[in-house]
């Protein structure tokens, strides 16, 4: 039961550390333009999401699949900033074509797992590796959702309490997140 609470612990800190603040920034990207009447699919995606990272720790892990680091880094804050174009659309709804929208999420699960498998692999010892897989996983989601969860109670009351116009808020979360992500694509350009 303690390595359970390990993982888990250590799947949440790895989303919620503020000194790596890739999911924080892409979870808050594709949940701003919604409020909680669609959680059911921000629970989706965040779940595609959380499977595309797992199976970048398990190719990494069982298979040593291990792309350049350096690319790596870079299209994480890549992938932050796709997510916020819609955001960025004057004028218009955040669209996005479902299933569009939730293969990318899937892929770039995958991408932001590749970011924190060689740690992973570093820290999990053999005879306990799918149990720390699973409850990591679980660890991850759970951080993910109170991300989500903030997002929607932010909107709430930037929106509908004190009346911020729904493109503005958009714009304004949009612009904020990919100045950041902006920031990191400079820093770990791989060129």
């Amino acid at each position: 039961m303690e390595q359970l609470w390990f993982y888990f612990d250590l799947g949440l800190r790895h989303v919620l550390d503020l000194k790596a603040i890739d999911h924080l920034l892409f979870i808050a990207a594709f949940t701003a333009p919604f409020h909680f009447g669609a959680l059911r699919k921000l629970l989706w995606w965040t779940t595609l999401f959380t499977f595309g990272h797992t199976l970048s720790l398990i190719g990494n892990y069982y298979y040593q699949l291990d792309p350049p680091a350096t690319w790596i880094e870079f299209l994480i804050p890549v992938s932050i900033i796709v997510a916020c174009i819609p955001l960025m659309r004057s004028g218009e709804q955040a669209r996005r074509s479902k299933s569009f929208f939730s293969v990318l999420i899937f892929i770039f699960g995958i991408v932001h797992g590749f970011g924190f498998s060689r740690y992973f692999g570093m820290v999990v010892p053999e005879d306990s590796a799918n149990l720390a897989l699973l409850s990591f996983a679980f660890g991850v989601e759970a951080a993910q959702i109170l991300i989500i969860a903030g997002v929607l109670v932010l909107e709430i009351l930037l929106v509908r309490l004190i009346a911020l116009k729904k493109e503005k808020w958009q714009l304004i979360v949009g612009a904020m997140i990919a100045s950041q992500a902006l920031g990191m694509c400079f820093q770990n350009w791989p060129l």
